[in-house]
């Protein structure tokens, strides 16, 4: 077992891009995209039933050692502050991983 720090972020499916080339470059190289999720925030209903992917939202999960977080948050901040969405940072346990990043 290896205590690891979790992200998770939604955003719009049109920036998704640039929350993954940020994940990289801090050298957050496993994450997991998923597209096109519905849920209810602060700017209200997203219901996926529309057929303009530009308004879908976007699910990105990914774990990482501790060391990376400030970096992270510090590189994370304008594009979430630019271009809308959520993020979350908890801690996790990675239980038979090979190795976190």
């Amino acid at each position: 077992m290896q205590a690891v720090k979790r992200i998770e972020i939604v955003s719009d499916s049109v920036e998704s891009h640039k929350i993954i080339k940020v994940l990289e470059k801090v050298g957050v190289l496993n994450y997991t995209v998923i597209r096109n999720v519905v849920g209810k925030g602060v700017s209200g209903t997203n219901s996926g039933d529309l057929d303009m992917s530009m308004l879908e939202n976007d699910y990105v999960i990914a774990f990482f050692l501790e060391d990376k977080t400030k970096t992270l948050v510090e590189k994370l901040k304008p594009v979430t502050k630019k271009f809308g969405g959520v993020c979350y940072i908890s801690d996790a346990i990675a239980i038979n991983a090979a190795s976190a990043t």
